[in-house]
């Protein structure tokens, strides 16, 4: 008996984030990036006011434009829910805080002069993470070397070539989380959990 075809809430965490993305988006269309700064993005601020603590990590829903969010979103969207899958909800939570905090808190001590916004760095740290949903034992996958030389290889390049407002060093550290969660979550718990 045929039941028809349903829709599924498969990747909770990864779905959950992109609507936040959209509305966090939305507002800072409707106010003229107002609610941006105040609340999604992070810069160098007094440590003495709470807002500084909240955009240490909500700073990777808010993006300066629509091209900013979609393609960002593409990537979330495409790579997320297959990570979701293999290191689970929370899991997949923890990466995208990891990346969030030790982005904003290195950009909060070493480039006082640079506001982060946007999940740019989340998604280096899918795509790197992705680039070890095949790890095996004793083993470091082509795939993560290619990638890593070409995305991050690239962004380095662009930070010293470049001076497109584009936070490459948020894009670098991301990679980076991503490699080091992927290894270490591979490597200890037999390529299952985070």
């Amino acid at each position: 008996m045929n039941r028809g075809i349903r829709i599924t809430f498969n990747a909770p965490v990864v779905i959950t984030f992109a609507l936040i993305c959209l509305i966090a988006t939305s507002l800072g269309e409707i106010t003229q990036g107002e609610t941006t700064l105040m609340l999604f993005a992070t810069s160098r601020t007094s440590l003495l006011s709470p807002l500084t603590y909240v955009r240490f990590i909500s700073y990777v829903f808010g993006h300066a434009d629509w091209a900013h969010f979609i393609g960002n979103m593409s990537y979330i969207l495409i790579l997320g829910p297959m990570l979701e899958e293999k290191y689970s909800s929370v899991g997949i939570a923890i990466v995208i805080i990891i990346t969030a905090l030790v982005t904003s808190i290195i950009n909060y001590i070493f480039f006082p002069n640079t506001i982060l916004l946007g999940a740019s760095g989340v998604v280096f740290a899918f795509i790197l993470l992705a680039s070890f949903t095949n790890f095996k034992q004793g083993e470091i996958p082509l795939s993560f070397i290619l990638v890593l030389v070409f995305y991050l290889g690239g962004q380095v390049m662009e930070g010293i070539l470049s001076n497109d407002n584009v936070s490459q060093f948020g894009h670098i550290i991301g990679g980076l989380v991503g490699s080091i969660i992927g290894f270490k979550a591979n490597k200890q718990s037999g390529y299952e959990d985070l």
